[in-house]
């Protein structure tokens, strides 16, 4: 390939949103636990604890910057967060496993968000993920009050 022709980027295999991703140490085989595409909570700004954003790219060339960006769909794809990391591919044939975690993000409202997928400036794919109000259930006891 000459220096005139452009590096094609990696292709995206999957993107997941999930609770955590657990590596095996020896094998390097990811574990997703608890996948989700949605946040329920009973009022917004709703401020959600941890969640982990896992992806799967093959095809990669050398060096590559993943970036990782969440955006509000309603704001005009407004970032909220972003988080990058570098990896170097070595045979066009892996698959590389990419893990991002992010804690206390805030969701300023309902409705639609997106995590977008880079490789440099490039973006590869977008994983939807909808905020929704929930009204909690009235007029009953909660546990604390059945136990004492």
């Amino acid at each position: 390939m000459s220096e005139e022709q452009e590096i094609p980027p990696p292709l995206l295999l999957s993107a997941i949103i999930c609770d955590m991703v657990i590596l095996d140490a020896v094998m390097q085989k990811p574990s997703i636990i608890g996948a989700f595409e949605a946040i329920s909570a009973p009022n917004y700004p709703a401020r959600h604890p941890w969640l982990a954003f896992f992806c799967q790219l093959t095809n990669g060339r050398g060096k590559t910057k993943v970036t990782v960006k969440l955006v509000d769909v309603q704001q005009e794809d407004k970032m909220m967060l972003e988080q990058t990391v570098e990896r170097e591919f070595i045979d066009v044939r892996e698959v590389a496993h990419f893990i991002f975690n992010f804690g206390g993000i805030v969701f300023p409202h309902s409705g639609e968000y997106r995590f977008q997928i880079y490789a440099g400036t490039e973006i590869l794919g977008e994983r939807r993920i909808i905020c929704r109000e929930v009204k909690l259930p009235s007029g009953g006891q909660n546990n604390e009050q059945r136990n004492s």
